[in-house]
């Protein structure tokens, strides 16, 4: 089995909820990110922004120099590290999000996308095709 703990990347990025739009684009450009995880009073989990909200409320007229607070936000879904993939992969799906923080005893550890998912699942099934061509090829014979 795969665990949450086993495929989440370990350095979140966050971003004050007080912060300016214009400013949370900036970071995701600067570090090659898709998202950013918002918090209150520095350490406080409580929302996420992604390149999909901004654009998407920059297309309706939000103005890039207002605070990230204007933005909507839905609940913030988080996963836990015991937690398996494929409940996190079920968690994304119901919710309907492609980034999930990784949250243990309200402590931000880390975050899981779907990218994640996807790549631990391909490296699992080649793994499991190579232990079952090994397994039935058939013995060199010698003559």
């Amino acid at each position: 089995m795969i665990y949450v703990k086993d495929i989440m990347a370990r350095k979140v990025r966050t971003i004050d909820a007080d912060a300016p739009i214009k400013e949370a684009a900036g970071k995701m450009v600067r570090w090659g990110i898709g998202a950013l995880v918002i918090t209150k009073g520095g350490s406080r989990p409580v929302g996420i922004v992604t390149e999909g909200d901004i654009s998407r409320s920059v297309a309706r007229g939000l103005d890039p120099g207002g605070s990230l607070t204007t933005l909507r936000r839905k609940k913030l879904v988080t996963v836990s590290p015991a937690e398996r993939v494929e409940v996190a992969a079920k968690i994304m799906s119901d919710a309907r999000v492609k980034k999930l923080p990784v949250m243990e005893r309200g402590k931000l550890l880390g975050i899981v996308t779907q990218s994640d998912i996807v790549g631990s699942s391909f490296s699992l099934v080649t793994s499991l095709k190579e232990m079952v061509q090994a397994r039935y090829r058939p013995p060199d014979f010698e003559m």
